[in-house]
């Protein structure tokens, strides 16, 4: 029994709608990656496929997608993905396209909704990354699309602690980087740039090459549409923070710390350069704070009352007082899980560290600033 071919094709490139490119999170025929749909009167189906790149590292699973997409279709009896790699042209032409109406280098300019939220700490050592990561998780699994930048470009362990494979690199379409997604979470960073060599032994960069570094990271990687972005900045008042405070003036700051009271001096600092850069401190996060023992008792191994202390210290001169966020004690969890790369709040959900990263995800999840008066980022078609 013959078919209307020309009817055919139609609903098969309206299936294909439901094949989403893995990396860059869109509908395939939105990204011009489909050049036709031709099926004849037997109901063979030929689709014209054109990946983004040669050796696309997805291609396997598009092509398979695009097969059972068209071969869902009433009316289609067999079908033949011919594939074919994009022009420069064609690339070009959907960069520009991801990128819309925003210039490049745009795309976290002062009329973006996408919430930013800098991640810093005084001194090294406090778990400013591993609460980054898990943050970023969390919020992830809360429905928020988000972006991660592992700022930290001299001590960068975020791919490691998102479970990414150290050979992990981001995909180039033309000048553009589509960076890799672990749980949900789209993260970027210099040790997916650099040799296995090179990663065992230091990044010797100074001010301006990493100035430029990060200013890379937030133009020519595409995150697409985030609702939030994190930012790992490196411990202390140094290069790359006055960088961010540069290029992210409207970035609001959380500062990580740790029970002591001596640590509140150097914490403090921190905050303060942000806030010199236009930047809002919008909380403090003390971490390893007491250890729960067995009978339910509270070991504190580091002291207390370094987050209050670093809270009340931003707080004087500030708009609006700075709160305490919570309060994440000692973990073993939350170190094997940072091992494994494997979140504890994904991992172990119902330790008291996970429960209290949650607990600080949720409230980061709604937005405290109002979006009135802010131009939507669109353009008429």
């Amino acid at each position: 029994m013959s078919v209307d071919g020309a009817a055919v094709a139609e609903r098969v490139a309206l299936n294909l709608r439901q094949v989403i490119d893995p990396e860059i999170r869109k509908p395939i025929p939105d990204l011009d990656m489909i050049g036709g749909v031709h099926v004849d009167g037997d109901g063979h189906a030929v689709v014209d496929l054109r990946l983004t790149i040669v050796g696309c590292p997805a291609a396997d699973r598009i092509q398979r997608d695009v097969a059972n997409a068209a071969l869902g279709t009433p009316g289609v009896a067999t079908v033949h993905v011919e594939t074919s790699v994009m022009t420069p042209e064609q690339r070009h032409a959907l960069t520009l396209k991801l990128r819309g109406a925003r210039a490049r280098g745009a795309q976290f300019g002062r009329d973006s909704l996408t919430r930013i939220l800098a991640v810093t700490s005084g001194k090294g050592g406090v778990g400013k990354s591993t609460i980054t990561a898990n943050l970023a998780v969390a919020l992830a699994s809360r429905g928020l699309a988000v972006g991660l930048v592992d700022a930290d470009v001299h001590g960068f362990s975020i791919p490691g602690l998102l479970g990414i494979p150290a050979d992990a690199t981001p995909t180039r379409v033309g000048q553009m980087m589509l960076p890799p997604v672990a749980y949900g979470v789209k993260a970027i960073s210099i040790g997916m740039f650099l040799s296995a060599e090179q990663r065992r032994s230091a990044v010797a960069w100074r001010g301006p090459m990493l100035h430029r570094t990060v200013a890379q990271f937030l133009t020519d990687v595409f995150f697409g549409e985030l609702d939030v972005l994190l930012l790992d900045l490196p411990p202390g008042t140094g290069d790359i923070a006055i960088s961010v405070g540069q290029l992210l003036p409207q970035a609001e700051v959380l500062v990580v710390t740790t029970p002591q009271s001596a640590a509140a001096d150097v914490a403090e600092r921190s905050g303060l350069v942000a806030r010199q850069t236009g930047q809002r401190v919008i909380g403090v996060i003390e971490n390893m704070a007491g250890l729960v023992q067995p009978d339910g008792s509270i070991l504190e191994l580091f002291g207390s009352g370094g987050g209050a202390e670093t809270a009340r210290r931003l707080s004087e001169g500030a708009d609006a007082p700075v709160p305490v966020l919570g309060s994440i004690p000692l973990s073993i969890a939350l170190r094997e899980g940072g091992d494994a790369g494997i979140p504890v709040v994904l991992a172990e959900p119902a330790d008291p560290a996970a429960v209290e990263l949650l607990r600080i995800a949720d409230g980061l999840s709604t937005r405290a600033t109002s979006l009135a008066g802010r131009p939507l980022p669109v353009s008429p078609r």
